[in-house]
């Protein structure tokens, strides 16, 4: 009698410790929802692109006939390797790549390179876009730009430079300068450095209006820099850079070229125009 008391309650027992684990655990997912006052907080969206163009075979070979004319002079054998380039080493073509190429001429030199790099933010709540601006505002601080271009949140389209600093382009520095009050526009100093000796003070200066300067109708952000170094009394050398940024991709171009006499100096607007043409052209390869 006792034995047949004992059964039924058991299984009482066990059915409300069922039911009472069902129900908590019910409360307990819903909790995370409907708890007043709670923020949902979602993932920053990922960056517009997933892979990057092959940087040696980005460039069109009428294109690089056209940066690098002293190639045209040379045999066929070494034309095709100057044109084919040489591939900077990565490990993740999918995150970074580059390639450079020279072309020696009895004239002159031309050199140029192009990087590109597809930044990937870990963190959740900050973009791969917000990222890679930090990536190139980095790098436009490191130029030769005046500091008043550098956007100190790095974020969304840049101002014009202001008319009143004077760059130079001696060399690439933090564009660091100093302003006696509000609205006083600094003016760029870079450093000096052992490129910039015994130029004489005029061989370092860009003609007017092409000055290192910030691109508004390239990419998401854009900028241009222009440095013209000698030491001693070898050939005078000018590179010209553009950088910019589309969406979580930033691609650097640097283009040069060094005359075979110590007396003439690169045309500056020649190297701006190639330059910003050819970052024009791997723009819209990127978006295809």
């Amino acid at each position: 009698m006792q034995r047949k008391a004992y059964v039924p309650g058991l299984a009482a027992l066990l059915a409300a410790l069922v039911t009472g684990c069902t129900a908590g655990s019910g409360t307990e997912g819903s909790a995370t929802v409907d708890k007043p006052g709670q923020a949902t907080t979602s993932a920053a969206p990922p960056g517009k692109y997933r892979n990057l163009p092959e940087p040696c075979g980005s460039i069109e070979l009428s294109t690089l006939k056209d940066l690098l004319p002293g190639a045209a002079e040379l045999p066929e054998e070494q034309q095709q390797k100057v044109y084919r380039g040489t591939a900077d080493v990565t490990y993740d073509t999918d995150r970074r790549g580059g390639c450079s190429w020279k072309a020696v001429a009895p004239d002159a030199s031309h050199q140029l390179r192009v990087d590109f790099e597809r930044v990937v933010s870990y963190d959740t709540v900050v973009s791969d876009d917000d990222r890679a601006q930090e990536v190139f505002t980095k790098k436009q601080a490191a130029s030769s730009l005046p500091a008043a271009t550098v956007p100190p949140g790095g974020g969304g389209k840049q101002s014009p430079p202001p008319s009143s600093p004077t760059a130079t382009g001696t060399g690439a520095g933090t564009g660091a300068g100093t302003g006696t009050g509000p609205g006083t526009a600094p003016t760029a100093k870079p450093p000096a450095t052992e490129d910039t000796e015994d130029t004489g003070g005029t061989a370092t200066e860009t003609p007017d209006g092409l000055e290192p300067r910030v691109l508004d109708d390239l990419g998401d952000a854009a900028f241009l820099d222009d440095i013209l170094r000698r030491s001693g009394s070898t050939a005078q050398q000018r590179t010209v850079s553009v950088v910019f940024r589309t969406s979580n991709v930033v691609v650097t171009i640097e283009y040069g070229e060094q005359p075979a006499r110590i007396t003439e100096v690169p045309d500056s607007k020649e190297l701006q125009d190639k330059a910003q043409s050819l970052a024009r052209k791997l723009a819209e390869q990127i978006d295809d």
